[in-house]
């Protein structure tokens, strides 16, 4: 799993649409070339990909990558704060309308989920905090 972590978002560019993807490919690349069993070459490729949040994840791993991926929205409200601002000057290119509606939608996503961790530890530790972050941005796009 660590070599997901590493390989995670490697590949970013907030106008690409396949980060996650292109960062799985170049892990598969590297790892290929140096050797690594493909069954672990695929799992690592499923790792990353399953990252895109388009689908909920099945295995321990996968649960606790996304977890981790996730793991800013549950930072205290002054760090979760810099990191949404940090957000809106990555996409600073895309018209303040739309990216305010864009950003309201994502956020509201994932306020919507049942929870927005799937391991015990997260959830414990963060779901409350990225709850209340997530609301209180979504307040500040309307």
């Amino acid at each position: 799993m660590a070599i997901a972590l590493w390989f995670h978002d490697a590949i970013y560019d907030p106008r690409r649409g396949d980060n996650e993807a292109a960062s799985a490919q170049w892990a598969a690349r590297e790892l290929g070339a140096a050797a690594v069993a493909a069954d672990v070459i695929a799992r690592v490729r499923q790792l990353i990909l399953v990252t895109c949040h388009d689908a909920q994840p099945g295995s321990a791993d996968e649960r606790l990558m996304v977890d981790i991926d996730l793991g800013m929205l549950g930072a205290d409200a002054a760090r979760f704060a810099q990191y949404d601002a940090q957000v809106a000057a990555e996409y600073a290119w895309v018209p303040r309308w739309l990216y305010r509606r864009k950003r309201r939608a994502v956020l509201q996503a994932f306020l919507a989920r049942p929870a927005i961790y799937a391991t015990p530890v997260f959830a414990q530790r963060f779901e409350a905090a990225a709850r209340r972050n997530l609301a209180a941005a979504v307040a500040s796009l309307a």
